[in-house]
């Protein structure tokens, strides 16, 4: 419970803190949501995507699980994909993976966890799609990099091909798709140049 306590107590003083900052901020917030960017990002609890950003409540609509894994048959992200373009109408959608990640590290290790397997299997299709890139990696630690890095790609594609952001595209609507990575070991997030803006530039990306 003691754990439990610290919660509330934080909690208390950092509400207290935004009122103090801007006194009508909840009562305001309680009104609706407008956030512009949909962040997909690894559950890790080293890469808090609201903190990195320095950005506040409302700013980010999130979704995240293990190693940023985008898959068309679950319904739990396609619903979030769903609700954030098709409702909430937001302009970007970033998908944030992080090197050192557990999930990437265990699918390449051929780890057996249990349930998660089942998870992992996603992740495992991307290293044999990219086996030949990630394997001519001068050392283990370069190729667990580039796996996260190919990862990030491979989620980028499927959301671009989610049925929601191909009618967005079809319907006119701004919508731009980017694939980024951060770096626990500098806390940075660095830029893999893949932003997608079109139906078009989404099929190019195949290539």
């Amino acid at each position: 419970m003691s754990n439990l306590l610290q919660l509330f107590e934080n909690n208390e003083k950092w509400a207290d803190n935004i009122r103090q900052q801007q006194p009508d901020f909840f009562e305001e917030s309680a009104k609706g949501q407008s956030p512009s960017i949909l962040w997909i990002g690894c559950s890790d609890s080293r890469v808090p995507p609201v903190q990195l950003t320095e950005l506040g409540p409302g700013d980010l609509f999130v979704h995240r699980n293990i190693a940023n894994v985008i898959h068309h048959s679950d319904i739990n992200s396609q619903s979030v994909i769903q609700y954030a373009v098709s409702v909430l109408k937001v302009k970007h959608v970033v998908v944030c993976g992080h090197y050192g990640c557990g999930g990437v590290t265990a699918a390449y290790e051929d780890q057996t966890l249990g349930l998660i397997d089942n998870w992992l299997a996603n992740i495992e299709d991307v290293y044999h799609t990219h086996q030949n890139e990630i394997e001519a990696q001068a050392t283990k630690e370069k190729k667990l990099n580039r796996f996260c890095e190919l990862n990030v790609r491979e989620q980028v594609k499927n959301i671009c091909h989610s049925p929601f952001v191909q009618q967005a595209w079809d319907q006119g609507q701004e919508l731009n798709v980017h694939g980024l990575i951060y770096d626990l070991e500098t806390g940075l997030l660095n830029d893999l140049d893949i932003h997608i803006t079109s139906a078009k530039e989404a099929s190019d990306l195949q290539s």
